[in-house]
Parts: structure tokens; sequence; C-alpha cells
């Protein structure tokens, strides 16, 4: 699938500015961003619901945007449901069949295909209010499998449900994805759901797409601090740098890549490795994930030159069972976030508690610079 060059306005408010998208076949894409990013108006669109002002969307090469909904190769599966109340599950999944006239037999085989893959067998005789909300997701979804679309548009379908079945449904989603091999783009705010599942993610701010890439390049690599600060949690800093040194790749075992040394204001000196080049003087925004960040009651012994190591006081410890969140004030204006995950007991060592003195330490490899920092302050 292409997408080239396409643009959305609804009166004065830009919803899509020139997107381009290169979806493989067979991928599981997810479109994430906030509310009124554009996610939902792209997908919109890819179905045939809306028309952009501007720009092409070609599936297997071919033009679609003249289609009408019902020609492309394109079901969605809505964050309603969108279920016939009348009907039991049987007849909503086989509603499309129905419509193009299919064989008595026809019918009856593929449907029960289909509840057998979305496991729902044993539910063909029910009624929707009669259904579970996750469901009542699986009939949307085998409903909109059986016409056996190129491919499947997904619209924040797992947002009514609770916690813990949006995390059983999101499993039993990749799963039919496998399965099926088909085509899934998949809109979504949330960030775990987003990284969970997908092959590639296009994340999405304002109309724009600000980044393309793996959950891994993602989440690792954000190319802007608005990605930094969306794709989970982030120590965000505007900075200056003040001094680079090019790695040889024979020292590295790759490419070459840059020591920068930042001028951070508040924190000091940090150094970070970059395979972007930058230039003395350049402002630049500087990120570390908590969960990089070591934290420890004594000094770290370490002779390593591209450790950043400072010293601050324990605000605010946060125990949430697997892990604990510390918030370490390094003077007044400079907060750090760290993140220590929790492996066994014994193994935890003295513990950390509020005002306690520690120290803070991470590689120059484990920051990231990221361009702007839009502003941001941690």
């Amino acid at each position: 699938m292409a997408i080239e060059g396409v643009s959305k306005l609804f009166g004065g408010f830009r919803a899509l500015n020139k997107v381009n998208l290169s979806i493989k076949k067979g991928e599981f894409f997810s479109l994430l961003g906030p509310s009124g990013c554009g996610k939902t108006t792209l997908l919109r669109i890819l179905a045939g619901f809306e028309s952009p002002d501007t720009g092409s969307v070609c599936f297997d090469g071919m033009d679609v945007l003249s289609l009408p909904p019902n020609r492309r190769q394109a079901n969605t599966v809505f964050q309603n449901y969108a279920l016939f109340p009348h009907l039991t599950v049987f007849e909503n999944v086989a509603f499309p069949l129905r419509l193009r006239k299919r064989s008595g037999g026809e019918v009856n085989s593929r449907v029960q295909d289909y509840l057998r893959l979305v496991q729902l067998d044993t539910h063909a005789y029910k009624k929707p209010n009669q259904l579970s909300g996750g469901q009542k997701q699986r009939v949307a979804i085998a409903r909109a499998l059986i016409n056996e679309p190129s491919v499947l548009l997904l619209d924040e379908p797992l947002s009514a449900l609770d916690a813990k079945l949006r995390q059983h449904m999101l499993i039993e989603l990749d799963q039919i994805h496998d399965k099926i091999g088909i085509t899934f783009i998949y809109v979504t705010h949330d960030q775990q759901e987003a990284l969970s599942v997908s092959d590639h993610i296009a994340v999405m701010d304002q109309g724009n797409i600000l980044q393309v890439g793996t959950p891994q390049e993602i989440y690792e690599s954000p190319a802007t601090g608005f990605v930094a600060r969306f794709i989970g949690e982030t120590n965000l800093y505007d900075g200056q740098v003040v001094s680079v040194k090019k790695i040889p790749p024979a020292e590295i075992g790759g490419a070459a890549e840059y020591m920068a040394e930042l001028e951070i204001s508040g924190l000091g000196r940090i150094k970070v490795t970059t395979v972007d080049a930058v230039e003395d003087g350049q402002q630049v925004a500087f990120t570390v994930r908590p969960e990089k960040v070591l934290i420890s009651k004594e000094k770290p012994a370490t002779k390593r030159d591209d450790i950043n190591l400072f010293q601050g006081f324990v605000e605010e410890p946060i125990y949430s069972g697997f892990q604990t969140k510390f918030y370490v004030k390094i003077n007044d204006t400079v907060m750090i976030r760290v993140i220590k995950q929790h492996a066994k007991y014994s193994d935890e060592g003295p513990g950390i508690v509020w005002k306690d003195s520690v120290y803070l330490s991470w590689s120059a490899n484990d920051g990231y610079i990221v361009g702007s920092a839009d502003g941001a302050v941690p």
C-alpha cells in the first residue's frame, strides 16, 4: 500500500498534512498518536469514508480513491462493534456473504470457519446482548474478515474494553493476524498496544508523520522530542553542544559515530553518542529513558570515560511491585526519573527511600539526541 501526499482540511483545520506512507503487504502496521492527530481521518480515507483534498492511495499499485468503500479490498472494525442487535452471532458474521448472495452451503461453511478462528463457534446462536465486550469485538472482527479483504482497518478496536481484557484481546488479534496473513492497519493512542503487536509504527501529531519505524527503533531512537515523550516515559532536556569527537568505525565495529558533550542547564555536562553529525554551539535536545539510569547509594566504581555520573536526593519513590520509580532531584531545577526493575527480593540490597542521597549513572550510548525538545521540561 502506498499513501502519497495525502492532505485533508475540515474548514480551517488541517487534519492531515501531505502524509506519505508505504505499508508492506501482510504487515501489522499501527498509526499511533494522541486524540486529534489525524490517525482516524487517515484510516477513514483508506476505507473510503472520507476523500482527501490532495494525494493518492494505492492498493497493490492501483489508486482506489475513486472507488466506493464496498469496492475496495478493505474492511473496517470500529470502536463500537456496529453489530446488528436483532441478529445472532452467526447471522452477524454471515451478513456480508448474504449481501453477495452466496449459497447457503458456502455461508454455513465459511461462517463456521471464521467463528472457529475467533473462538466463538459455541456462541453462534447467541444475540449480541448475551456477549461480553471482548466477544462482541471478536464477532466484529470475524464479520470484517469473512469477505477475505486484502486489508483490515482497525479503528481503536479495544478502547471500550477494560485493561486486562484489552491485553488478552491484543494477543488474540496478533494471533489472528499471524494465521490469516493479510495487512492489518491499527489505529491507537495506546503506546503499549502499538509496541506489543506492530511490525512498524507511524507516530503522528497534528496531521504529520513524525517517525516511522519498528517498535524498537521508535522506542530506542526517537526522532523528535514529541516521539520520545509520547512513547513511554523519558527524561528530556534542552542543551547545547560544547564539543564533538568522531569515533572511527574500527573502534566500534560499525559505522562512524560521534561522541558529543552537551551543556544542560541546571544539570551540567553530559556525554552522548550519536550517528548524526552535530556541531559546536548547536541547540539540541537530549533524552535518556528512566530504565537506562542506574541508581545506587554508593558511588559507582568505574574508570570508563563514557559514563555520566550525578548525585542527588530521592524526592519521591513509587513502588509498583515489579519496579520502583524514583524521582531524583539533582538541584532546584532538574529532576531525573529512574526506573529500577525488581528481580529477586533477596538481590535488591539496601532499600533506597525518601530523602536518601543517591548516585545516578548511565552510559553515553544509552542517551539520545532528538533534535528539538519542543520546549518540554521533565
